[in-house]
């Protein structure tokens, strides 16, 4: 058995679903192998991310754990079928493996639901507005080429410009409208950007303003990744030492909820762009 020299999060993710749905079944690791002809050394590699399980034997798995749910077992066999490399890939050791992972989440992703309390959302930055941001920690990039990283992040973008883009909502806090990582023209750039990217079919856009009395989601910055099938979806949040991405049933629902708070708070569709053109016509 060929173990992989590389995990990505997506792996790990797979390996981590099929054990949950032996630990629900009440299945032996020893048994499941035995019943797709392997043993159990095979088993606990194909768990942990470090080899491919391959889409038969994926079914067979979700077979003997007696899942009923076709639509994740597709998703699941799906998933262990994937072996084209990501256009993210380019980046290995260019850039840190979190982004790479966000990268193809993204990808795969059928919708995504963003907010942001300080920053401009990642996929609707401007080139020069990611300059500014990430030129101001560079000495923190440590051997991460600022115009690589730069580069990297704008060829995200392209989830949202390609055929059949999953959907996007991005929740943005008056905050970030206003935050200037670079001078005033780059600052009027990123608005105007936002504003044509909130034209485009399938993202919206909406403002949390400073007036919003009961908001205290400080903190909630985060992207919300939906799938097919629910129990896939993932959670990730930067945080100061990278990223982290969170998936457990407990940790969905606590996330969703608070996306549902934040929704609350902020304007409609309409009534954002309104805000966000005032915000422009002030620099």
């Amino acid at each position: 058995m060929a173990r992989r020299t590389i995990v990505t999060a997506r792996q790990e993710r797979l390996g981590a679903e099929l054990r949950k749905l032996r630990e629900r079944a009440g299945v032996s690791a020893r048994d499941a192998a035995t019943a797709v002809g392997r043993d159990q050394a095979w088993l606990s590699h194909i768990e942990a991310g470090n080899a491919a399980v391959g889409a038969e034997r994926a079914r067979l798995l979700a077979a003997r754990y007696g899942v009923e749910d076709a639509a994740l077992v597709d998703a699941l066999a799906e998933r262990a079928a994937e072996r084209s490399r990501g256009w993210w890939e380019k980046y290995r050791n260019r850039i840190v493996s979190s982004a790479l992972d966000l990268a193809e989440l993204e990808w795969h992703a059928f919708s995504l639901e963003s907010v942001q309390i300080v920053h401009v959302p990642g996929l609707l930055q401007t080139e020069e507005y990611m300059h500014a941001l990430f030129g101001y920690v560079a000495a923190e990039l440590g051997a991460f080429d600022l115009e690589t990283v730069v580069a990297f992040r704008v060829q995200r973008r392209e989830v949202l410009e390609r055929d059949n883009p999953p959907t996007f909502t991005s929740i943005v806090h008056e905050a970030a409208l206003r935050m200037r990582p670079g001078d005033r023209k780059v600052a009027r750039a990123q608005l105007d950007y936002l504003l044509a990217a909130s034209d485009r079919p399938g993202v919206t856009i909406r403002v949390v303003p400073f007036e919003v009395e009961g908001f205290a989601g400080m903190g909630y910055s985060m992207l919300y990744a939906t799938d097919r099938v629910a129990s896939l979806d993932t959670v990730q949040v930067d945080h100061a030492h990278g990223s982290g991405f969170f998936h457990a049933e407990e940790q969905l629902a606590k996330y969703r909820n608070r996306w549902n708070k934040v929704e609350r708070a902020a304007l409609g569709p309409r009534e954002s762009r309104d805000f966000i053109h005032r915000i422009a016509g002030e620099l």
